[in-house]
């Protein structure tokens, strides 16, 4: 026969029915019931206008921007330099502005046709090891304060914010041919209106190493003034530089243009001669050595003490000049 139950179990049955699960419930159940109630939450006020694989599109595009800039700050500046991206971040431009330090450096440049502006941020300190290394200074970079920027100090980093806008604006070719110029200067945030203050902004970090030296730069750009752009973005649009015969070119013609810009000494040998240090030490204006070449012979051209070429002598428009007529042989470069 079954078991009937008294009244008094019936009455502890009804009383369990509200408890919680941990009380009463096996433990497989319990954790079903928890994980049912895992709830993700959404900031309506803050919507990602840019998926995960177009920020990534986006990172690229920009690491092939920090590696033209990068050549071309290390034949500028004559040091090592490496650049590279260190995040990419969706932010409120209220946030964006908070972030910024005070005194810096913000280059606001104009994105055509769009009718947004950008910005180019540079930290201080990054300016002043740019100059310092314009005029001339060591590897190791003094200690100095943080202040603002001097009119001849902006001045100096003009041609190389200029560049940096330019390699920009060749490495935002492959997905949108905006055109980015200089707009104006400026070293307080508060001064900085691009975009309203709810405005979601694309901001791009880069770690800039001079010398061993770790410098911030930062660009941000208004999600309102790229939108055609962002909502064309995908893989097909951007190759890594590198990859590719169109990476390998531009690879090839960002080498060409820095070895273009390299200074190298050139000498020509125009004959040798012996003369005794008390003859030495008595030649006046006027006296005459006589060299060992002739008029007509040839005069090894050197580049960096080494022979290259092999020229005559002469006079080209009332100058004295030379004229070459061969390449070096391996066997006469090797002799150097």
């Amino acid at each position: 026969m079954p078991e009937v139950l008294s009244q008094t179990e019936i009455d502890n049955l009804l009383a369990g029915i509200g408890k919680e699960p941990s009380q009463g419930a096996p433990a497989g159940v319990a954790e079903q019931r928890e994980e049912q109630r895992d709830v993700q939450g959404f900031d309506f006020r803050r919507p990602n206008r840019v998926s995960k694989n177009q920020l990534r599109i986006f990172q690229a595009v920009h690491e092939t921007f920090a590696e033209l800039f990068s050549f071309y700050l290390a034949s500028k500046l004559q040091t090592s330099v490496s650049l590279t991206v260190s995040s990419v971040d969706q932010l409120f431009y209220s946030e964006y502005q908070l972030s910024i330090g005070s005194p810096t450096c913000l280059y606001v440049f104009e994105m055509e046709p769009s009718e947004g502006k950008g910005v180019l941020e540079l930290s201080p300190m990054l300016v002043f090891a740019i100059v310092e290394r314009l005029l001339g200074g060591g590897a190791t970079e003094p200690t100095r304060k943080l202040r603002a920027v001097t009119e001849i100090e902006k001045s100096l980093v003009k041609g190389t914010v200029e560049k940096a806008l330019q390699d920009l604006q060749g490495a935002w070719k492959s997905i949108s041919n905006l055109k980015f110029t200089p707009d104006r200067f400026e070293s307080e945030a508060d001064f900085l209106q691009i975009a309203p203050a709810s405005e979601i902004v694309l901001v791009v970090s880069f770690d800039v190493q001079i010398a061993g030296t770790s410098h911030l730069m930062n660009l941000c750009f208004p999600t309102f003034s790229l939108e055609e752009t962002i909502q064309r973005l995908t893989v097909q649009h951007v190759a890594p530089m590198g990859a590719g015969d169109g990476g390998r070119k531009s690879r090839s013609m960002s080498v060409v243009k820095n070895i273009s810009m390299t200074e190298l000494p050139v000498s020509v040998e125009l004959g040798k001669a012996s003369v005794p240090l008390r003859d030495l030490i008595e030649l006046q204006a006027g006296d005459v050595i006589i060299l060992d070449s002739r008029k007509d012979s040839l005069h090894p051209v050197k580049i960096a003490s080494r022979t290259k070429f092999y020229a005559k002598s002469g006079v080209h428009d009332g100058h004295k000049a030379v004229k070459i007529v061969r390449n070096a042989s391996e066997e006469e470069q090797n002799g150097d």
